[in-house]
């Protein structure tokens, strides 16, 4: 009776576990860059709140500075297009930059935090980022 309770429970966990773990739609291209702040290119993130564009991933990166030594990185591949067939990336929204746009499956998500706030099932795929306190962001995975 107690094997067979066991049993049960492992089969279980496995089914469960496999349920929540669905693969992220957005491909994940490995890659590792440094970025000179001082360059013109990223002149926005010399202060909080200020974002910018990073040609890598699937469909491109955004990085948003969040606090003073806070930053995320975010492909701009849209999780609601997994086949990416939309050939324009996740842009920020006109009247609100921390909402990101999904013009042909007309998702949103948060440049925050990459949370969906509609139309998918799944948050941005996010990067890691180191910063030092020095001029030169690492963005990798």
């Amino acid at each position: 009776m107690k094997v067979q309770f066991i049993l049960l429970m492992v089969i279980g966990l496995i089914l469960g576990a496999c349920q929540k773990n669905q693969q992220h739609p957005v491909p994940n291209y490995p890659f590792d860059v440094t970025i000179d702040l001082n360059l013109p290119t990223y002149d926005d993130l010399l202060g909080v709140g200020g974002y910018a564009y990073l040609n890598a991933g699937s469909k491109g990166v955004i990085i948003y500075r969040r606090g003073i030594d806070d930053f995320v990185a975010f492909d701009r591949h849209s999780p609601a297009d997994p086949s990416g067939s939309c050939i324009t990336p996740l842009t920020p929204d006109v009247d609100n930059f921390l909402i990101l746009n999904d013009e042909c499956n007309d998702a949103e998500f948060s440049l925050y935090d990459g949370s969906p706030i509609s139309g998918s099932d799944f948050g941005l795929r996010q990067y890691a980022t180191g910063f030092g306190g020095g001029t030169t962001l690492r963005i990798y995975n």
